[in-house]
């Protein structure tokens, strides 16, 4: 069955309508599969619900969503007992902050709800899936994945299965995330998989550099473009990925992995307390002129 085709069928349900939660429901949208989207904040939904018609927009206008594919119903509530109640579904993403009690916590009632045999998929940067899957009753149906921001416009997801994960339920998401037109890379469990592993540590590390004046954020990102080849730079990187949840990845990965690179330096904990998250606050290493979900 192709995405497209499971138009009015059942839904994709995500939970946490926060950067992540909005790029994904905007993937799954603009290829036809209905979403519902849970946020216990009926505000935050509200601001979803513009971001994702602004990036469905987006998506379209870079060639992003298939042109001959109507986009999926949204549909947006702040119980997540009344978005698994009775309801088929194709899959649960769980996309909240990147706090592992806090995801144990959303997946065990999310595994309580569903039946067995539904993909339950955590949307994680750096806590290992088989940790996570302590929290479950079926720990064969939990299995992670690393959406990129914007994960509308980024093509490549990581997927990591647990040690108890089934191997159908990789091969479900494998090819659920084919049609939606995703390359799937699956790597082993570990803290940080193989992306967060590799860039959160250089962009403390980039951090600390402006932070000792070294350089300012805009001369680290242009060497970093320039020189190396980084598209964007790891600062403006930063603000994309949202320093709050970066803080929060590093002390998985530094908790886990006892690498003193990935310790959050004292600039990107300032930034946090200060309530300069990135792109999604206006302000982080740059300002910018709209603040979004």
């Amino acid at each position: 069955m192709t995405a497209a085709a499971r138009e009015g069928g059942p839904p994709l349900v995500v939970v946490g309508a926060g950067v992540m939660g909005t790029g994904i429901t905007t993937l799954a949208l603009a290829h036809g599969v209905p979403v519902t989207l849970v946020d216990v904040d009926r505000a935050v939904l509200d601001r979803a619900e513009v971001a994702i018609a602004r990036n469905l927009r987006t998506a379209a206008l870079l060639g992003a969503a298939p042109p001959d594919t109507p986009p999926g119903a949204l549909t947006s509530v702040t119980s997540l007992a009344d978005a698994l109640s009775g309801t088929e579904v194709v899959a649960v993403v769980e996309a909240v902050v990147e706090d592992p009690a806090t995801k144990a916590d959303v997946l065990a009632q999310v595994s309580a709800a569903v039946p067995a045999g539904t993909p339950l998929i955590s949307n994680t940067s750096s806590i290992p899936v088989d940790e996570l899957a302590n929290a479950v009753s079926r720990p064969e149906d939990l299995l992670g994945t690393h959406f990129m921001n914007p994960a509308y416009l980024i093509t490549t997801v990581e997927v990591v299965p647990g040690a108890r994960t089934a191997a159908d339920v990789v091969a479900a998401a494998r090819k659920f995330l084919g049609e939606l037109r995703r390359t799937p890379i699956v790597v082993r469990d570990s803290p940080g998989f193989v992306t967060s592993r590799l860039l959160h540590p250089m962009i403390n590390d980039a951090a600390r550099l402006v932070q000792e004046g070294v350089a300012s954020a805009d001369d680290v990102d242009a060497l970093m473009r320039g020189c190396l080849g980084h598209p964007t730079g790891p600062l403006r990187t930063a603000d994309l990925i949202g320093i709050d949840n970066l803080v929060d990845a590093l002390d998985v990965l530094h908790r886990r992995t006892g690498d003193e690179r990935s310790r959050p330096c004292d600039l990107l904990l300032a930034k946090v307390r200060d309530g300069h998250h990135g792109r999604k606050s206006g302000r982080g290493f740059y300002e910018y002129e709209e603040a979004l979900p």
